[in-house]
């Protein structure tokens, strides 16, 4: 296995001098080292993955050296437009490094969101026409691996990509970040969001341990799972989901169950939410100021005024909560006004450590939905 360190070391000397991209479980050990090792000015954790890419090529424009961009593969869809139409050779020319993590790798088993976009993953970066070595833990020779592709960036003046497999980095723990302490843990506020609901409502979880989380409090209670759209992928859509459903099921109360780090990815989502105005939506965010299903990294989020960002949207109802009588008061406030209204609820980061994942599988959770949607 790799050292963080030993990997972070090799990259400055090789001047990489700028580290930008949206964290990923398989590097999370990377990603953790870097946020506690580069300065401020050197790092960045990018909104969304082509953001990351045009991050990366300001940092070249401005100093004539390189850029790691770190991303999962599922993240490539973001990218696929900055990487041909701006770091390409053929168009501005911008080397860099892209590195990737391989979830979903052929031969592994793995969540079906990953299944997919593992099998494609190499297929894609031949399609762009972007070169690739891959990075295991029993590569004998890594140093040599990452000296080539940052050979070849320079050579031809565009991405190269560094596909790592899982288990390739040794264990590293993100230090804390002087990181805010809430009183609701995201597991007690889903539940406390349950409570409240009526029974033909509908909710759109966003991907990672919200909808694990929301999977399982439905098992503990005996409840059903039909008016639950578990987004287990397409991080940053659900609030789009929610509002495609709202919008043609205007009777029904639609709630979308969002993060922080995925309201950040597609913020412009929100101004889409306010223009088309449904009053049966109701966006709640659970906003633990970090990227914590995949380790935990920090986001943007301490800099960030949710409500008044609603606000400005075009919400007609925004609001903050905090404690538990304060969660039960705004959610109560919401259904009883007409949306698209908005919660920011402050919740701690972590999970669980024996939170399982939903045992339905992602057709199951469409077909449910739909019948629950047609009655």
């Amino acid at each position: 296995m790799i050292q963080p360190k030993d990997l972070f070391e090799q990259l400055t000397s090789e001047q990489v001098s700028f580290f930008t991209g949206v964290p990923d479980s398989l590097l999370k050990s990377f990603c953790a080292y870097v946020t506690d090792h580069a300065h401020s000015n050197t790092h960045v954790i990018a909104a969304n993955e082509g953001g990351a890419i045009a991050l990366a090529s300001g940092h070249y424009l401005a100093t004539g050296e390189y850029a790691l961009v770190y991303l999962q593969n599922s993240g490539l869809g973001n990218a696929i437009n900055p990487l041909l139409s701006l770091a390409d050779p053929e168009v501005y020319s911008i080397p860099m490094l892209l590195m990737i993590g391989w979830r979903g790798e052929p031969g592994y088993v793995d969540e079906p969101q990953h299944v997919k976009q593992g099998r494609v993953t190499l297929n894609l970066l031949q399609a762009m026409e972007i070169p690739y070595v891959i990075l295991e833990a029993t590569t004998s020779d890594w140093q040599g691996v990452i000296g080539s592709a940052c050979r070849q960036m320079r050579d031809r003046q565009g991405p190269v990509a560094i596909v790592v497999k899982a288990g390739t980095f040794e264990p590293y723990q993100l230090n804390d970040h002087d990181e805010a302490e809430y009183l609701l843990t995201r597991e007690q506020a889903i539940e406390l969001i349950i409570d409240e609901l009526a029974e033909d409502d509908i909710i759109v979880s966003t991907t990672g341990k919200a909808s694990r989380e929301l999977f399982e409090l439905r098992e503990t209670r005996g409840q059903e799972h039909g008016g639950d759209f578990l987004t287990v992928g397409s991080m940053g859509h659900s609030s789009q989901i929610t509002l495609g459903i709202a919008l043609q099921k205007p009777d029904r109360q639609v709630i979308c169950l969002d993060g922080d780090g995925s309201v950040l990815m597609h913020t412009g989502a929100l101004a889409i939410i306010g223009q088309m105005a449904p009053a049966n939506l109701k966006h709640i965010v659970l906003n633990n100021e970090s990227h914590d299903s995949v380790g935990g990294q920090p986001t943007a989020s301490p800099n960030v005024d949710y409500v008044g960002l609603a606000r400005a949207m075009g919400y007609r109802l925004a609001s903050r909560a905090v404690t538990r009588q304060e969660v039960q008061n705004a959610l109560r406030k919401m259904s009883a006004n007409e949306g698209p209204c908005f919660l920011e609820v402050r919740v701690k980061k972590g999970a669980r450590k024996n939170l399982g994942r939903p045992t339905t599988t992602p057709l199951q959770n469409r077909e449910n939905l739909m019948e629950r949607l047609a009655q």
